[in-house]
């Protein structure tokens, strides 16, 4: 099934931000987040067996809407589009990824930290967007100030929020959901707490837009 970039966004209030170092993880996170609440994950490419865990991702919990983060290059999409990813998200964006997430006609949340970063990528056809790293390219704040004169575009924040500072984000008019990594601390990954992270999932899931 293919969804939209604005299904994807709308799906939950908070998107985890995955770094699996484990394939034996894999599987059982990714029930644990959805069982949880939280339908859209995000597996960075950080890792050597990042591709290889979307794939049990997906095939362990086939409802849920699995991408990759950390895109970076064309060769990063072509792999992740062969991979299976349902949609990508990037730290930032260069002309010939953009070039090359369009070619693949795949849904996308690139990254942007600044107006004229986010205005160029409007040009290109993007209206949703993710704002990284949040807390350290002005947060809230930064987020309030360009609301008004980009007024169009809608951010998924990314990047120093836990979960006392989500609210905040999630009561802003262009914010449509958050990235985070609190409901996955990896002291409980390692020590298979699944049901400790589900509780986390649950959590964060509930938080209000």
């Amino acid at each position: 099934m293919s969804y939209t970039v604005e299904q994807i966004v709308n799906t939950s209030p908070v998107i985890p931000v995955i770094v699996v170092d484990e394939l034996s993880q894999a599987a059982p996170l990714a029930q644990a987040l959805f069982n949880g609440g939280l339908k859209v994950l995000e597996i960075t490419l950080r890792t050597p067996v990042a591709l290889e865990a979307m794939k049990l991702m997906k095939a362990a919990v086939p409802e849920a809407i699995v991408g990759a983060g950390t895109i970076v290059s064309p060769e990063d999409v072509t792999a992740a589009v062969e991979a299976g990813a349902d949609f990508l998200v990037s730290p930032g964006a260069t002309d010939v990824m953009i070039d090359a997430v369009q070619a693949a006609n795949i849904p996308m949340l690139p990254g942007v930290s600044t107006p004229s970063e986010a205005m160029h990528l409007s040009s290109r056809g993007f209206s949703f967007l993710k704002f990284f790293p949040a807390e350290a390219a002005g947060g809230v704040a930064m987020l309030k100030s360009i609301g008004g004169p980009l007024a169009k575009l809608r951010f998924c924040p990314t990047g120093g929020i836990n979960l006392a500072k989500a609210p905040e984000y999630l009561a802003l008019p262009n914010v449509v959901c958050i990235g985070g990594t609190w409901m996955i601390p990896k002291p409980l990954v390692e020590a298979g707490d699944w049901a400790a992270i589900e509780e986390l999932a649950r959590e964060a899931a509930s938080l209000a837009r």
